[in-house]
Formats: C-alpha cells, sequence, structure tokens
C-alpha cells in the first residue's frame, strides 16, 4: 500500500503533464454559406479600377472546432432574408443584393450543433452582413474591439444589445491560449475591423480577412473602398496581413471573393 501511495502523485503529475501538452487547438473548421449576392458597380471597393462592373458576391461564416469548446466567426446576412423572394436590396444600387439560400441555424442544425452549444464568438467588424444572427447566441461571449463596440449605429443606437456578454479587445487577442486561433486587429474598414488567424493541424495556417479585403484584385492593387473609415489604416491592416501571411506560410481566405469560394470545401465538409 506505501508503494501505491508512493506512485499515485507521479502517475497524477504524469497525467497532468499529458493533459497540458496532449493536442489543444483547432480540430476542424467549417465553411459556412452565410449569404449570396450580386454587386452593383465593384468600383466601389477598388477606386479607379473595374468601373460600372457587376460582380458575384458571397458571405462566409465559419465554425471552428476548438478543444475547448465552439466558436464562431461572423454571423452573415440575418436568417429572415431566407424568406425575401427578391432578397434584402440596399439603399445604393451600387452595393450589393443579398440573397441567403440556406439558413445559419439550418446548417448549424445540419451538424448537430445547437446555438447553445456556441461558447465563444467574434465577428469581424458591425456591418449588417456580418452580425446579422449575434442574437441567435445571446449567451455567447463576443469578441470585439472596443473602438468598433463603442462605434455609434444607425441615429448613435448601440450595435449591440447591451445585455450581450462581450470581451472588448484593445489589439491583438490569442482566444485559448494556444496560438491556435488568433485576433488580429485590422483597422481602417471600420474603427475597430478585425480579421482572423486559424492554425489548423493539417490544412496549416489560414487568415480569415473579413472586410480587410473584398477580392482577390482589390487585394493585389491595395485598392481601398471609398466607404471604408480610414485609408491610412487600411493600407496599413492590408500590410499587417500581408506580413502575417510570410511569417505564418498562411493561406489567405477573402471574405466575399466568390471565385476562391468556390474552390473551398463547404459544410459539411469541413478541413482540419
Amino acid at each position: 500500500m506505501a508503494f501505491v501511495a508512493a506512485i499515485l502523485p507521479a502517475v497524477l503529475l504524469a497525467d497532468l503533464a499529458h493533459a497540458q501538452s496532449g493536442k489543444p487547438g483547432v480540430e476542424k473548421l467549417y465553411v459556412l454559406n452565410c449569404g449570396e449576392g450580386v454587386a452593383g458597380d465593384i468600383s466601389r471597393w477598388s477606386p479607379g479600377v473595374n468601373e460600372g462592373k457587376s460582380m458575384d458576391f458571397v458571405d462566409n461564416c465559419y465554425l471552428i472546432k476548438h478543444s475547448q469548446g465552439w466558436f464562431l466567426w461572423d454571423t452573415g446576412i440575418p436568417d429572415a432574408v431566407a424568406a425575401m423572394p427578391n432578397g434584402l436590396a440596399p439603399a445604393d444600387p451600387k452595393a450589393v443584393t443579398w440573397h441567403r439560400p440556406k439558413t445559419l441555424a439550418a446548417q448549424l442544425d445540419q451538424l448537430g450543433v445547437k446555438p447553445s452549444d456556441i461558447k465563444a464568438m467574434a465577428i469581424s467588424h458591425t456591418h449588417p452582413d456580418h452580425i446579422g444572427n449575434v442574437e441567435m447566441f445571446p449567451n455567447a461571449m463576443l469578441y470585439v474591439q472596443k473602438s468598433e463596440y463603442e462605434w455609434p449605429g444607425a441615429n448613435n443606437a448601440p450595435r449591440f444589445k447591451p445585455e450581450h456578454p462581450v470581451t472588448e479587445l484593445e489589439g491583438d487577442r490569442d482566444i485559448f491560449g494556444d496560438g491556435s486561433l488568433t485576433i488580429l486587429s485590422t483597422p481602417g474598414h471600420t474603427p475597430g475591423h478585425q480579421s482572423l488567424l486559424v492554425k489548423l493541424p493539417h490544412t496549416g495556417p489560414v487568415i480569415l480577412t473579413g472586410d480587410a479585403v473584398h477580392f482577390k484584385s482589390n487585394w493585389e492593387n491595395r485598392g481601398v473602398p471609398v466607404n471604408n473609415f480610414s485609408k491610412d489604416l487600411t493600407l496599413a491592416s492590408m500590410q499587417k496581413i500581408s506580413d502575417t501571411l510570410t511569417k505564418e506560410k498562411a493561406q489567405l481566405w477573402i471574405n466575399h471573393d466568390k471565385a476562391q469560394r468556390d474552390t473551398l470545401k463547404m459544410s459539411p465538409e469541413f478541413y482540419d
């Protein structure tokens, strides 16, 4: 018995060490269809280029299974738009008319994930095509830059319900403390825009752009949309993303780029 008692602490320590040195981190990433639309004139996103040219847009959300729980990046166009036969038309005809061919709720249900299973979430920024379903997850911790959270909405209204749990960030944040999921502060499109670096065990590192860039030629030309909050901050954030891509040897996944999205595996398939 004395021998057993003597080895028990060593066994417990070994188990703890194994748990800590196991394989924490991102296990799966699902690309969800969170909207499809048509932009009336894409030169608004890249001034001087593609004047008067229309383009198909997509809107992605990303569901991430981490060893510590489910994490959702962006929530897309409101699910209610799925019931609108003509879609959601913008006030500006040059902008995007959005449709919702699949609801976020249905795609989560297909994966057997309930909204209450989402313990944490983040939005790239507070434009309507990215926060349309935030309140489907009223108890999920919301990670957002402080400058974005405090940015007044229409008629100075708050952009989120004040009772929604929130963590206000001031810069980059390693969400789970293991380097596998890092929010990158990339202001410019809006005051507190952010992007996401995801390190997948087999696929490798991926940067999800939010709206730091809108489509491939926009990225290549370093085009700054006319309605962005700050041109200088936008260009600095594009450079930060470029530097991170080089450092991490990462892929760049551009949120609204349909040509690229059409090459990706969509949920229920996943990346690991």
